[in-house]
């Protein structure tokens, strides 16, 4: 099959300068170079590529391991075609052009280009994603990143109670309530407790709406028995749990703040016109979504960022690859092993148990479907992958047919007839 590119660019991405190597179609190094991460340099880059093709950027490939960037979005835009590929591939790339394993940066960016030449079926076209696609991208990583720091800065100070006041602790196990760091604050040692009255803590309990326990109850917990520590040491601990309540508030702020936001940009996809110019398909994708059984807006916004290109072209195997719920087959001989897909987004895959999760336990179809998987003999995670099989053939099924999910439908999805699709 005749190439319908005439030269071959392979970029080993880096944080200051990149590698490139550039390939006629005969596999001959016209040129090495390194780019510079600027504005500056990025841009003479591509005016070096148009220059090198004739004005003619759709004769250019370009192969490189990051989907996105200020390097790949600059490339697409200026209409040269971009193509990514998975790290693993790369390595299997790379142990074709050196078996003993050596490894730089020069010898990458040749064997993108060369792979690129001979095995472009291999590769994925980049696609620039619509605006509110990155900046709900954006906000969903950004959003569990502030949770993992709202974690640890609550495993810090249960570490910290643990060590000078435990019976702190009972009161709240998760360390991430605001009642809770303003009552440490009232009563930062053992012995403050005694000068708590039971009406100071029941107006506290009352500012936030708290009635799992009395105020009779907290006092009773706080007055108990302190541990017995070295001159110094329960003070010491004591101010630096004090110091993590300030971080923990700006933590559970900014968690509220990202989730409105996330809200919002969920609600202007939803909301934009069905056929407008210049807008993207998954600004209608949003309510299709949403209608699904145990979808909120975490695993909406997590399945946008993370498979937005899968959902744009309905693509049923490329999702449930990415979510990792599509099985992987070992056979040798007489040897035939199914087991689960290791290799997934797993951000992607965190959102699929959580939408299974729920889904079993409010969609009476997901709910027969786990009975009936448990009940063959498979183990729960199975189960719950068998119930994410269905409910993504579902969701690519209404996204196709542009409707919304309804339970009494006979049949929302064909599986059979979704794999045949995309087969």
């Amino acid at each position: 099959m005749p190439q319908p590119y005439r030269w071959f660019v392979g970029i080993d991405w880096a944080t200051e300068f990149h590698q490139v190597c550039v390939l006629d179609q005969e596999r001959r190094v016209i040129d090495r170079r390194k780019v510079e991460h600027s504005g500056k340099g990025i841009g003479e880059f591509v005016e070096y590529l148009l220059k090198l093709s004739g004005n003619q950027p759709e004769q250019v490939a370009i192969a490189i391991e990051v989907p996105r960037g200020a390097v790949v979005e600059t490339l697409v835009e200026r209409n040269l075609a971009v193509y990514s590929l998975n790290p693993k591939q790369m390595d299997r790339f790379r142990d074709r052009h050196s078996v003993a394993g050596a490894k730089d940066d020069s010898r990458d960016a040749f064997v993108m280009a060369d792979s690129l030449r001979t095995d472009m079926h291999l590769f994925r076209r980049v696609e620039l994603d619509d605006e509110l696609v990155i900046r709900i991208r954006e906000l969903s990583r950004t959003e569990e990143d502030v949770k993992q720091a709202a974690v640890r800065a609550g495993h810090q100070l249960r570490e910290l109670l643990i060590r000078y006041y435990p019976q702190m602790t009972k009161l709240c196990p998760g360390m991430d309530e605001p009642w809770f760091w303003e009552l440490i604050e009232m009563a930062p040692l053992p012995d403050k407790a005694h000068e708590l009255s039971s009406t100071k803590v029941g107006k506290l309990l009352k500012k936030f709406h708290i009635r799992r326990v009395t105020a009779e109850e907290v006092l009773k917990e706080l007055r108990a028995e302190p541990l017995r520590l070295a001159p110094g040491a329960a003070e010491a601990a004591s101010e630096h749990s004090l110091l993590l309540l300030p971080l923990l508030r700006v933590l559970k702020q900014q968690r509220e703040d990202i989730a409105k936001r996330i809200e919002s940009v969920l609600t202007k996809m939803g909301e934009s016109p069905e056929n407008a110019e210049g807008q993207s398909k998954e600004h209608r994708d949003v309510t299709i979504i949403l209608s699904l059984p145990g979808v909120g807006r975490v695993v909406t916004a997590t399945m946008l960022a993370e498979a937005s290109q899968a959902i744009a072209e309905r693509n049923y195997d490329a999702l449930r690859s990415y979510a990792g719920s599509a099985p992987i087959t070992i056979q040798s001989g007489k040897k035939k092993v199914v087991v689960m897909r290791r290799s997934c987004n797993e951000r992607l895959r965190n959102a699929l148990y959580h939408w299974c999760r729920v889904s079993v336990q409010c969609d009476e179809r997901s709910k027969a479907h786990y009975a009936e998987l448990r009940t063959k003999g498979h183990t729960h995670g199975r189960a719950l992958r068998g119930v994410g099989d269905r409910l993504m053939a579902v969701l690519i099924s209404m996204l196709r047919t542009r409707t919304l999910y309804d339970p009494a439908f006979p049949s929302q999805a064909n599986k059979k007839s979704i794999i045949g699709e995309t087969a």
